[in-house]
């Protein structure tokens, strides 16, 4: 009976250590959005795009970053991200009337990393005909999770900025420099341990990123490092923590349990239900 006990209780501990890690390893937890109260200015992004990389505007994950162009330009933002972090580009373009139009265009969104390296979306519609009537186009692009490292070879993402460029990649020269308007936003799921590796960079792959050396020196001398101007809104995590930690520390505390269990069952000696003067 006292054998019964003891399993039961090891496997309620068990069910306790796995209850609280397992929503975060199942299931996808979104980012925490801004509540109604909070200034709505919050959620406000730049209203101008860049035109290159290095002039790609900046704008943080939930904002809404607007801008106002020619067809044919080449528009650029920029926004971070973090490890265990997989975002999702949002783009909508207005576009010229009807009836100023003179036939079908492609838009197209593509994603780059800090390396400028082209990211391939996982999901979404990443190119889109318009036919002339049309009068919006959503491009939709998933990134792959962000993970802390990655072998040199691999086009992994890695946490750091992020540039988007929107442009239409086909149209009649007749409709070159119409007016259009974008809105752009990034969404975020937080994959946690799922994609969790050993290592962490020395630095987020951002412009500018400096040495530790120099990046020292820059905080000595009170002036803010770009990977600090280039971090997301709670600063940059430090990689090496994740949720597969909690997965590890329950898998050794049950492992250490079923030990006891085996010993308890196998051990050898009078059973206890035989008295002592038998």
């Amino acid at each position: 009976m006292r054998t019964v006990r003891a399993l039961a209780a090891a496997a309620l501990a068990g069910a306790a250590l796995l209850g609280p890690a397992s929503p975060a390893a199942l299931a996808d937890s979104p980012s925490p959005s801004t509540s109604p109260g909070e200034d709505s200015r919050s959620t406000a992004g730049p209203t101008e795009a860049g035109t290159t990389f290095r002039t790609a505007a900046r704008f943080l994950q939930g904002q809404q970053a607007t801008a106002q162009a020619a067809t044919g330009d080449y528009l650029y933002w920029v926004f971070p991200a973090d490890t265990g972090q997989r975002p999702t580009v949002d783009a909508t373009v207005t576009l010229p009337d009807a009836a100023l139009r003179h036939g079908p265009a492609t838009w197209r969104v593509d994603v780059y990393d800090g390396l400028r390296r082209r990211q391939p979306c996982m999901y979404g519609t990443q190119s889109r005909a318009a036919a002339k009537e049309t009068a919006t186009v959503r491009l939709t692009c998933v990134l792959r999770p962000v993970r802390a490292s990655a072998d040199a070879w691999s086009d992994d993402p890695l946490p750091g900025s992020y540039y988007v460029r929107l442009t239409a990649v086909s149209l009649p020269d007749e409709d070159l420099g119409q007016p259009f308007t974008a809105r752009l936003g990034v969404t975020t799921l937080d994959k946690g341990g799922a994609y969790a590796t050993d290592g962490a960079l020395a630095a987020p792959l951002v412009p500018g990123a400096k040495t530790a050396d120099l990046a020292e020196a820059d905080e000595k001398a009170g002036r803010p490092s770009a990977v600090e101007a280039a971090a997301p809104e709670d600063g940059w995590s430090s990689g090496w923590w994740s949720d597969r930690w909690l997965w590890t520390a329950a898998g050794g505390i049950l492992a250490a349990l079923a030990g006891i269990g085996g010993y308890v069952l196998t051990r050898g000696g009078r059973p206890s239900r035989i008295p002592p003067t038998a």
